[in-house]
């Protein structure tokens, strides 16, 4: 057994017997657990300690303070010490890779599919679960929840890799008026400020920020600026109604991909036909949303939101004269609605709640002559979705220590692409429909108030995106089949406090059998588009911990020693299918270990080291081109007083030159253009003032 896999095996096994047992909490009230270095007297560990009371399965979450003392620029640098998820960046700061469980092995740095996106608890992933040309910032979030895999039936969610809802603070809650600046390497500076104020019933917040990078690539400046406001109004006794508007306005170019030679020779520079095409990634975002709470007794609420989203995207990928090229222009629109109820009788607490969704997606697809930017479509793009989630969920605490967690979600979904041609009007129509009924049933036992045990069975379904549907590399009329799938998950999460020391740790090992996958390759000689298919058999399992420690180093406490590990196993292969066998799965690597040691002062002064050890990666489903491990040294420190803090924070000391990201191919030849170089020696330099 691989050393990494035995010691998050035993910690699995011996963690929770390491903790005395306590008093269990009285049947009928739900357990208040003490995790992942939280405490129930911060807001944000109440939330943690809510939702992991009541999941029977890997979740985590992400506080947003965390995230100002530290170079935050893209959710991989939000995600960091997420276990389960394989989160790179390879081109700016909006460009991210992200995979939960092994979701969306295929379209590296194309689609985003594979995991629901929520903002406030609202959709941010369009109705066909794309989550393309998102923008997600990290830093408006007052924390974020990370339900992976099945353990996102509590957001109706039918993903193989889960959900995250990002919670933006609110100045009811107590968001600081503050301004946050940083810089550094590769030409970033980032600025944002935040104002906010209480009047009576009314409430309101508004964030503004703007973001430059040159890159440490040719041909990757960014400039992005964004608007995130909310306002809140308490309507009566237990009733109170918010709304949001966001606005972005991202503009970045895109380095594209190197064969390995020409990374070997120089990572730092372009691929030639992505600077000759100026390939970009252009989006103008705007959305609203509100979202209307009721508190109907002290046993029951109702809470109902919508939202509706546009998107304009102008997108050159593909630049191969006289042959080819390809610029994407087109508006996206999704409208999104939810409704949830939950009433808590006797030793139930009741979940139910709906989920409905519509995006088209209207444009062209043209070739085009960069600088003079002058365009011809050759396809007009007229797509759609619509998806129905209604999930019903009973958390019954039958036995003291005791919690069964069962319920079911019903699925219903529909995709229609309308591709005409130009000029010869050719329609192409594949459309249908999905529907589905998914099972979970899951038990939590509270061996302390601050440990748990739990253990779930659930079954998995997803329909393909209309992006997976349109390029179905099938050429007969048929349509993908939606993925469906069962896993089954064990863990235990808690905390452990022995004098002056705190220890905290989750870990889960999961394993789920899929049939039907859809999973995409680039189409060779065409970069940026892709072919799809339904996969025969392929199994998805692994093992994913994530463990700290607050260890003093005096009497008093005043000098402490904070190591944080995240670590995850990866076990995704096909399993007995037609062309590609027993092979692995491509793009995400065998293990991956983040971590730092931290010093932390009672004054505020932090300063440690940072690691990160990823495993090797395929590149294609043959299995013949493999991507190496690499191992990057970092080190970060901050200082912080009442209204102000400052970080230092410094990457990949030793220069390493490694890939960050891969576009998956079939069968990758040995000089194909695919690899996206990481960041080089960094060092940044960030400040927080309150006021």
């Amino acid at each position: 057994m691989h050393p990494i896999s035995r010691a998050l095996l035993s910690a699995l096994v011996i963690s929770p017997c390491a903790v005395a047992q306590s008093p269990t909490t009285p049947a009928g009230q739900l357990p208040a657990v003490l995790v992942t270095g939280k405490t129930t007297a911060d807001p944000v560990g109440k939330v943690l300690a809510a939702e992991q009371a009541a999941t029977p399965g890997a979740v985590t979450l992400v506080d947003g303070e965390d995230l100002r003392q530290r170079n935050v620029t893209s959710l991989a640098d939000a995600l960091r010490y997420v276990p389960g998820l394989w989160v790179a960046s390879g081109s700016t700061g909006d460009s991210t890779f992200f995979s939960a469980r092994g979701s969306n092995l295929d379209a590296t740095n194309y689609d985003g599919n594979g995991i629901k996106l929520l903002v406030d608890g609202l959709p941010v992933t369009a109705a066909d679960g794309n989550n393309h040309n998102r923008d997600v910032d990290p830093l408006s979030a007052r924390y974020a929840v990370v339900a992976r895999g099945a353990n996102a039936l509590t957001y109706g969610a039918s993903t193989l890799g889960g959900a995250i809802d990002f919670i933006t603070p609110t100045a009811r809650d107590g968001a600081a008026n503050e301004v946050l600046v940083n810089g550094g390497s590769h030409g970033q500076r980032q600025a944002r400020a935040t104002v906010g104020t209480v009047a009576g019933a009314f409430d309101g917040l508004l964030t503004v920020e703007g973001k430059r990078s040159d890159g440490y690539r040719d041909h990757q400046r960014q400039q992005r600026s964004g608007l995130y406001a909310n306002a809140g109004v308490q309507l009566g006794d237990g009733v109170q109604t918010r709304f949001y508007a966001t606005a972005i306005d991202n503009e970045q170019q895109l380095p594209g991909g190197l064969t390995r030679d020409e990374w070997q020779a120089n990572p730092r520079q372009a691929q030639a036909a992505a600077a000759a095409g100026d390939y970009q990634y252009n989006v103008k975002t705007w959305r609203l949303a509100n979202k209307t709470s009721w508190q109907i007794d002290a046993d029951s609420s109702l809470t109902a939101g919508l939202s509706h989203e546009r998107q304009q995207l102008f997108h050159p990928i593909v630049y191969a004269p006289p042959y080819f090229s390809l610029l994407i222009d087109t508006e996206q629109r999704n409208t999104g609605a939810t409704l949830r109820y939950q009433r808590r009788a006797g030793a139930h607490d009741l979940l139910m709640g709906l989920n409905y969704g519509r995006m088209t997606v209207k444009g062209t697809n043209d070739s085009y002559t960069p600088g003079t930017w002058l365009q011809t479509p050759f396809t007009r793009v007229d797509n759609s979705a619509d998806s129905l989630e209604l999930f019903l969920m009973d958390r019954w605490q039958f036995a003291p220590g005791w919690t069964a967690v069962y319920g079911a979600q019903a699925v219903n979904a529909s995709r229609e692409i309308r591709n005409t041609s130009v000029p010869g009007g050719v329609l192409r129509n594949p459309k249908a429909d999905y529907d589905s009924i998914n099972p979970r049933a899951g038990l939590i036992r509270q061996l302390t108030p601050a440990v748990q045990l739990f253990a779930n069975l659930s079954r998995l379904y997803e329909a393909p995106t209309t992006y997976e549907l349109e390029d179905d590399a099938r050429a007969d009329g048929s349509t993908l089949k939606a993925m469906k799938g069962t896993v089954a998950e064990i863990g235990t999460r808690g905390s452990l406090t022995e004098g002056r020391h705190r220890w905290h740790w989750e870990t889960a090992l999961y394993w789920g059998k899929l049939s039907d996958e859809i999973l995409s390759r680039e189409k060779p000689g065409a970069p940026g588009t892709s072919l799809s298919m339904n996969a025969g058999g392929t199994v998805h399992a692994g093992v994913e911990a994530l463990l700290g420690a607050s260890l003093a180093l005096d009497d008093a406490g005043t000098h402490r020693i904070e190591p944080l590990v995240n670590a995850t196993l990866n076990h995704f292969k096909f399993k007995g299918d037609t062309v590609y066998g027993d092979r692995d799965l491509p793009a995400a690597p065998k293990y991956a270990v983040k971590g730092e040691l931290l010093y932390r002062h009672a004054s505020g002064f932090f300063a440690g080291p940072t690691f990160d050890i990823v495993g090797a990666r395929w590149a294609d489903f043959s299995n013949t081109y493999k991507v190496d491990s690499y191992t990057l040294w970092g080190l970060r420190a901050g200082l912080s007083g009442q209204r102000w803090e400052v970080y230092a924070e410094a990457r990949n000391l030793a220069d390493k030159a490694y890939v960050s990201l891969f576009s998956v191919q079939d069968k990758a030849a040995a000089n194909a253009a695919i690899l996206s170089p990481g960041e080089p020696r960094s060092f940044y330099v960030g400040a927080r003032l309150k006021f």
